[in-house]
């Protein structure tokens, strides 16, 4: 009787061991199938096409916002308006100071 119960014990284990290889390798089977690889590069294509158009769309805002400070900054290097014009207002020239590393120390003191 003993050897009966363990003797089923073992082919019921093997039974649902077997069952649940079958179900993973299928599975395995249909992702590396060439519809499963080809319906992954879709949607991974879709997926990097998308944050593309979104990094580009920054880029886009970004180079706008910079490209308006750097006119303001050119606009401020010339010679200020006229203060008989109505409605213009004075802009003070920008001042920058360039400095020559050469005769420094390696240090830059």
């Amino acid at each position: 009787m003993r050897r009966l119960f363990w003797v089923s014990v073992g082919a019921g284990a093997g039974v649902y061991v077997s069952h649940r290889v079958k179900r993973r390798v299928e599975r395995i089977a249909r992702a590396w199938s060439p519809e499963g690889v080809a319906a992954r590069a879709v949607s991974t294509g879709q997926g990097a096409s998308e944050r593309l158009r979104l990094f580009a769309s920054d880029v886009r805002t970004e180079m706008r916002a910079r490209e308006e400070e750097l006119r303001e900054a050119v606009r401020m290097d010339q010679a200020p308006p006229d203060a008989e014009q109505p409605g213009r207002r004075r802009v003070l020239k920008a001042r920058y100071t360039i400095i020559d590393n050469a005769d420094n120390d390696k240090d830059g003191h």
